[in-house]
């Protein structure tokens, strides 16, 4: 057999790997959007590598747009096969995929208006709500733990990861000429400790491990830290310098770890007396399906619960709807803090927001996660001194923080965490993705050291036999 990476190979996002058996059968894990590579996004996310009618199941991770956006184009070029993933992702990937294709409408509709101007060809969605929608009638749904037979000479079953609700590891056991080989995949692992959810689990010993590798050369600082660096950033800019704090957040995942500080902040009855907007739709919806699936949580969120029905809401919270609404906030000179999508400030309300409040120096813009370098996002954490918005130059005159510890990746502690349950001796070969090709470099040597033989860096449409 054997896996080509046409996706987060030596970068971030656009998870994709294929895996093809010598029977022909194939099987593509994740199927992930490229986000925040410049001006190469756009024709990296219409060009697969691969023949979608060829691929006969695909095994989701979980519901991030870069694990899981290019799912209903995958469709739309032919694709027909089942799409097996754990009950919340599929909850999670119908309003993150309906949103990107909504987002992706709007944003182009809008670009192409400027574009029309100068004499630029038209921008094009890469796919529309009826394609989203039509794509789910493919998912099907697959407990954590449950060994799942997909062909006779296929089985797999999930862990959990502990990125995202719902996120999981895939482990596949292959029987090819009466031999069998077990390859993991890690999706994305999360951190040991988290502030909301479970740690990752241990997994079975595997012969071949897909290993993401965002935060190889990182270590993250306390999560308990991040509670006072969000106060001391509130009042600076709200209360200090009488601005408004915008900060770019995934709509899944990161805005519910926000919400979910600021109520502790609450709770302690420390809260400065502020309206907190949450201007993303999805955010509302995702944060609906997270108090679904209560069993997701760790101890802690357990015991806050006990006295505390909703940990994601607090006084002077609201969710904005309508793009009215969004718009209002911007013609209003109030302090306050915004958070709205997405966490790159590649699309969505949130460059709307920055574009309307860069040019003070009263304002702030504090990003609290992972960043391509090239996207909007990646240009403010540098402190460029100008960035392009939809197209127009804008001169950075607003404030730039960060919190660094704000990740749903774990750092490099809590990925060589991960593979400790592993024999590194019975262990063949690790396949870093999902990261920036430097970090993964120190990483490699990092897990060479811990006794694992052979760690293997895959460029992009790399076919390697396994």
């Amino acid at each position: 057999m054997n896996i080509t990476f046409h996706g987060a190979a030596r970068t971030v996002t656009g998870s994709k790997h294929l895996l093809r058996l010598d029977d022909g059968t194939s099987i593509l894990l994740d199927c992930g959007m490229f986000q925040g590579m410049g001006e190469h996004t756009e024709d990296l996310n219409e060009h697969f590598g691969f023949n979608p009618v060829k691929v006969d199941y695909l095994i989701l991770s979980h519901a991030h747009i870069d694990h899981c956006g290019l799912i209903p184009r995958l469709v739309a070029e032919g694709f027909n096969g089942q799409i097996f993933c754990t009950p919340p992702t599929m909850d999670l990937a119908k309003i993150l995929m309906m949103d990107s294709a909504r987002i992706q409408e709007q944003d182009t509709e809008y670009s192409n208006k400027h574009r029309k101007k100068n004499g630029l060809p038209l921008l094009h969605a890469l796919y529309n709500e009826e394609q989203a929608m039509e794509s789910l009638r493919l998912f099907k749904i697959v407990e954590y733990g449950e060994a799942y037979e997909i062909t006779p000479s296929v089985k797999f079953s999930f862990t959990d990861a502990g990125h995202l609700i719902g996120s999981a590891a895939v482990h596949l056991t292959v029987t090819e000429n009466g031999k069998q080989t077990n390859i993991t995949f890690s999706g994305d692992v999360g951190r040991y400790g988290d502030m909301l959810l479970k740690s990752p689990q241990p997994f079975r010993q595997a012969d071949y491990i897909l290993l993401e590798s965002t935060y190889g050369d990182s270590l993250h600082k306390d999560v308990g830290a991040i509670e006072d660096a969000l106060l001391e950033v509130i009042k600076y800019t709200c209360e200090v310098k009488e601005g408004k704090l915008i900060i770019p957040a995934f709509s899944v995942g990161r805005t519910q770890e926000l919400l979910y500080a600021l109520n502790a902040l609450e709770l302690k009855g420390i809260l400065p007396d502020l309206h907190y907007y949450v201007d993303s739709p999805l955010s509302e919806k995702a944060t609906h399906v997270l108090m679904d699936h209560p069993e997701v949580y760790n101890k802690d969120v357990t015991d806050v619960l006990k006295v505390d029905a909703n940990p994601f809401g607090f006084k002077g919270m609201s969710f904005i709807q309508s793009t009215e609404e969004s718009k209002a906030l911007n013609d209003n000179p109030t302090p306050c803090v915004i958070i709205s999508s997405s966490g790159m400030a590649e699309a969505g309300r949130v460059k709307h927001h920055i574009k309307n409040n860069i040019n003070s120096e009263k304002n702030t813009i504090l990003m609290v996660g992972y960043c391509e370098p090239n996207s909007l996002g990646g240009h403010l954490l540098r402190h460029d001194h100008e960035v392009f918005i939809f197209g127009e130059k804008y001169e950075v005159k607003a404030e730039v923080q960060a919190i660094k510890s704000m990740s749903a990746h774990g750092d490099y502690d809590d990925l060589l965490h991960f593979i400790s349950c592993q024999d590194p001796e019975k262990v063949k070969q690790i396949f870093l993705v999902h990261g920036e090709y430097e970090v993964q470099q120190h990483f490699k040597e990092k897990i060479l050291a811990k006794g694992f033989p052979s760690v293997e860096i895959p460029y992009q449409h790399q076919k390697i036999e396994i």
